[in-house]
């Protein structure tokens, strides 16, 4: 009885602390919205400008938190500027994409550091947002989270055939007559808000992680996009509720804990997947974009 009782408050334990409740919601709306976008950006290989717009926020959440403003506005702010203005400089500079990138983003994020070397001392609410605080979540940002989180996904659900055919086919998007330019700007503007709503959770050095880790894990196991977005959504709230766990029992940083345990969960996945795993039954071999499910939305 002692062993079942030790596991019960093994498990329990974690839960009794308000602030730990608040951290596994958060982790899981995060985790959900990370899911949904990130399968965008895998499937479309944006991983580095998940990374390079987190980044960019850094020289908002500075500039706000000197003027007294609304961190999470002033991240809102930069990001989105940002993911604008790479598809403006790439499609008028006829620039490659990752150029623009490279350029917009060191110098958003060089903005951020300029601001923070004039203040004097160290910033420690500032730099929560560096390295993510999720266990200092708060009742405001929880409402944050939920309310941009829920419009997200609201707009991906009411333009998701849009989507996902300018995602697949710009081309032939723009010949059935679809808004491709206005696609993608909207989609770099809902990945910006999504990074916006991590910050708190996991920080701008491990967003990325959120967004990319989960989806690819997904992609490696089912075809489909929506596919995707579910099997992803689950790896991460799986990973939150693992990562909290490690981080309460093993007392390390809670958003590390969570993204290690997600990377965990995408190498397990690489060994053993059937599709593509090492050491799944199924052997690799070259698919066609069709198979792969990259042939236009279904």
């Amino acid at each position: 009885m002692s062993a079942i009782s030790n596991l019960a408050a093994y498990l329990t334990d974690p839960w009794q602390s308000e602030f730990m409740v608040r951290s596994l919601l958060a982790l899981i709306m995060v985790s959900v919205v990370c899911a949904v976008m990130g399968s965008f950006v895998v499937v479309k290989g944006m991983a580095f400008i998940g990374d390079a717009l987190a980044h960019a926020s850094f020289g908002g959440v500075a500039a706000a938190f000197v003027l007294g403003g609304n961190i999470y506005l002033g991240a809102a702010v930069a990001a989105i500027l940002t993911s604008l203005g790479i598809v403006f400089v790439s499609r008028r500079a006829g620039l490659r994409f990752d150029t623009a990138i490279g350029v917009l983003f060191v110098g958003a994020f060089a903005l951020g550091i300029a601001i923070v070397s004039r203040q004097e001392g160290y910033i420690v609410d500032l730099f929560s947002f560096v390295f993510g605080n999720v266990l200092g979540v708060g009742k405001g940002d929880l409402l944050l989270i939920a309310t941009v989180g829920a419009t997200v996904l609201v707009l991906v659900a009411v333009f998701y055939k849009e989507l996902l055919f300018t995602a697949y086919d710009p081309a032939m998007a723009a010949a059935a007559g679809l808004p491709v330019a206005a696609m993608q700007y909207g989609l770099l503007a809902l990945i910006a808000l999504t990074i916006v709503i991590s910050l708190k959770a996991v920080g701008i050095v491990l967003v990325v992680a959120m967004l990319v880790t989960p989806a690819a894990t997904a992609q490696l196991l089912v075809r489909r996009l929506h596919l995707i977005m579910a099997v992803g959504a689950g790896v991460g709230v799986v990973s939150s509720v693992v990562g909290l766990y490690l981080s309460y029992h093993a007392d390390v940083a809670a958003s590390a804990a969570v993204v290690l345990t997600a990377t965990v969960i995408f190498l397990l996945t690489f060994l053993l997947s059937p599709r593509r795993g090492i050491l799944g039954l199924r052997r690799p071999s070259i698919l066609t974009k069709a198979e792969e499910g990259y042939g236009g939305p279904r």
